[in-house]
């Protein structure tokens, strides 16, 4: 039998003692391809921080064994103190919507009597309830990729367990047949209609209040519960402030100032000077002021948007305007009414600088998530510049 020893420390080993694996091969001339092909893999496995050991049972099909009496409910708390305390903090509940579920499911996993073995099953196995290339199943492997790197370089956990930098296999890819849940934009007559239809009573004004913040200021249902009025200290005069912080892969946003933009009452948007068009009023900085809007119980994190998705599933105008906009092979969701405020901007001239720092994201993200911004700018673009050039009949009739 091939005996082989590692005379220098693998990663994860507290000193030089020499280990020895013994391989089932024979000292013969046939078995020499097939031995030289096993220990360049141990060897190759050893380079990334098996021990000697485990890049044996790896090499032979044969699953490396964890690392023995690992401390893992105290290491998930430990981690959730340096992603709420250190680095890019985040708020408490993005630790409760985001990696909570997933990190908890890992370390039950992970004290089982038959955990996982590697970091790629320990993955694949608490993402698998999620959908494959959704946003939901991105987020959990990548936050549970963020937890086992802070293990093997805060927690000494050996190098076996460090993830691999590519996530793509794990999260995979939506299937061609998948329906995308990006939203549409609608109308607004249509959100006029929809807040006419609901019940005249307290919890309905509550909800149509709701509705109105959201389209009048392009909010995100979360920025909801991040809502202020402050005052120009030059001016005096009061305006609306979002304080929500979004943090994402393209950074965080800055709390920002918004900017209202009214609806249009029965009539095309982006036509406000025709004769008869109205600019709904709905007084709502100065019903905020005067404590005279109560918005509905919403909960943090993603539930805003549950708790509006929800009351609006229970509403026969919603049911209509979904059935009438899914006709069109379009979406209705609650952020449709964000949408529909960056539709009323361009089609009032905004440039897509401007409205994207109202809307509280950058340029690049503006014109990916909103496509008739690139257009509508363009359009808008090339039709001044031939506005300012004269027909060759034109020129011709030119004196001198």
């Amino acid at each position: 039998m091939l005996k082989l020893r590692s005379p220098v420390k693998s990663a994860g080993q507290s000193s030089n003692t020499e280990q020895a694996v013994t391989l089932p091969f024979s000292w013969t001339a046939s078995s020499a391809g097939d031995a030289y092909v096993r220990i360049r893999n141990i060897y190759a496995l050893v380079q990334k921080g098996h021990t000697l050991k485990q890049a044996a049972e790896v090499a032979a099909g044969k699953a490396p064994k964890l690392i023995e009496q690992h401390d893992w409910p105290g290491a998930l708390e430990r981690f959730k103190q340096q992603k709420l305390s250190h680095g890019t903090a985040i708020k408490p509940e993005t630790w409760q919507t985001k990696y909570v579920p997933v990190l908890t499911e890992a370390v039950g996993q992970l004290t089982s009597r038959k955990p996982p073995t590697t970091p790629e099953d320990l993955i694949d196995e608490c993402i698998r309830k999620w959908e494959p290339g959704s946003r939901s199943r991105q987020e959990r492997a990548r936050n549970l990729a963020q937890f086992l790197r802070y293990c093997v370089s805060r927690e000494r956990l050996t190098a076996i367990w460090q993830p691999p930098a590519d996530l793509k296999d794990a999260i995979g890819r939506k299937p061609a047949s998948a329906i995308s849940q990006k939203s549409n934009a609608i109308t607004d007559q249509q959100i006029l209609n929809l807040l006419a239809s609901f019940p005249d009573d307290e919890a309905g004004g509550r909800w149509a209040d709701v509705i109105r913040l959201m389209s009048e200021l392009g909010l995100r249902p979360v920025e909801l519960l991040h809502l202020s009025v402050r005052t120009d200290p030059k001016t005096k005069t009061p305006y609306w402030w979002c304080s929500y912080e979004k943090r994402s892969g393209g950074g965080v946003t800055k709390p920002r100032r918004l900017w209202p933009l009214p609806l249009v009452d029965a009539a095309p948007l982006g036509e406000l000077d025709r004769p008869g068009d109205v600019a709904v009023e709905w007084n709502l900085l100065a019903r905020w002021q005067a404590r005279l809007i109560e918005l509905p119980a919403l909960r943090s994190g993603n539930g805003a948007a549950d708790s509006i998705a929800t009351y609006l599933s229970r509403r026969a105008g919603w049911k209509s305007l979904k059935e009438q906009v899914e006709s069109q092979d379009e979406r209705l969701t609650c952020y449709s009414f964000r949408h529909s405020y960056s539709v009323r901007g361009h089609q009032r001239g905004i440039d897509n600088g401007s409205m994207a720092l109202a809307m509280g994201h950058s340029i690049e993200v503006h014109c990916r998530s909103y496509p008739w911004a690139t257009e509508a700018g363009a359009e808008a673009a090339f039709a001044k510049a031939s506005s300012t050039l004269k027909s060759p009949g034109a020129a011709l009739e030119t004196p001198g």
